[in-house]
């Protein structure tokens, strides 16, 4: 049987929520390896919201 289940949060809200923790956490810690892959991590969510924006947008346009 599968399962469903509605999705409550988009996931550019999602990825916006990760990048935001990221940031935080990468705020607590002093620099090094811990705190730069938080802040790459915080990067990779912010762009993979824009994507996502940029998919679901009503403009995009089909490849010619």
């Amino acid at each position: 049987m599968k399962r469903h289940f509605k999705q409550v949060t988009s996931l550019e809200k999602c990825l916006a929520q990760q990048a935001l923790d990221c940031r935080e956490r990468a705020e607590t810690l002093p620099p090094g390896k811990e705190r730069d892959a938080l802040l790459t991590r915080a990067r990779q969510a912010d762009t993979a919201a824009h994507i996502d924006e940029w998919i679901n947008s009503p403009g995009l346009q089909p490849p010619e």
